[in-house]
């Protein structure tokens, strides 16, 4: 069995899309994942399926689609991709909740900063299926915007080093 972590796009994030985790627990359950955990309130879950990512991806998509009568985007990583992205981190020496991890499911631009505006002192770095981008003032006063943003969803390094240890092999 493949261990995944998914994340879902706009849940428990500024009153939108409200999701208690304990149904998004369920649903995995139902779907046939096995070793089911979330972790914090914003749309966060590990667990095991024989499927491959796409049917993992739709199996959710479908269930909340169902639960909340409207499209929550999900993004679906396998534990080594999740360790994977942690070890790459190009912003490692700053804080982890300064370094935002974008996952994508669609083509990363070539040149980071394309498209992107509102850009100050932040800075973005592509990486294989998620961009970087470090807030170095937090994210709270930030402008930026980046066009692929909409069609991932972001967690920061800190949310990415707790799934990466939540899915690890146990030994």
């Amino acid at each position: 069995m493949t261990v995944y972590c998914a994340l879902l796009h706009a849940v428990n994030v500024g009153g939108t899309g409200t999701l208690p985790m304990a149904a998004l627990a369920q649903m995995c359950q139902a779907a046939g994942f096995v070793s089911v955990r979330t972790y914090i309130a914003s749309g966060n879950v590990v667990f095991q399926s024989d499927a491959p990512e796409d049917r993992v991806r739709s199996a959710l998509e479908d269930r909340l689609q169902a639960y909340a009568g409207r499209q929550v985007g999900v993004i679906v990583r396998s534990a080594a991709e999740m360790a994977d992205t942690l070890a790459r981190n190009p912003f490692c020496d700053a804080p982890g909740n300064r370094v935002m991890a974008l996952f994508v499911d669609g083509p990363l631009p070539v040149d980071p900063l394309e498209g992107v505006t509102g850009l100050r002192n932040e800075q973005l770095r592509v990486g294989r299926r998620e961009m970087f981008v470090l807030y170095p003032d937090g994210m709270s006063g930030s402008r930026l915007r980046i066009p692929g943003a909409k069609h991932g969803t972001a967690r920061n390094m800190k949310t990415v080093g707790k799934l990466a240890a939540m899915a690890a092999p146990r030994a």
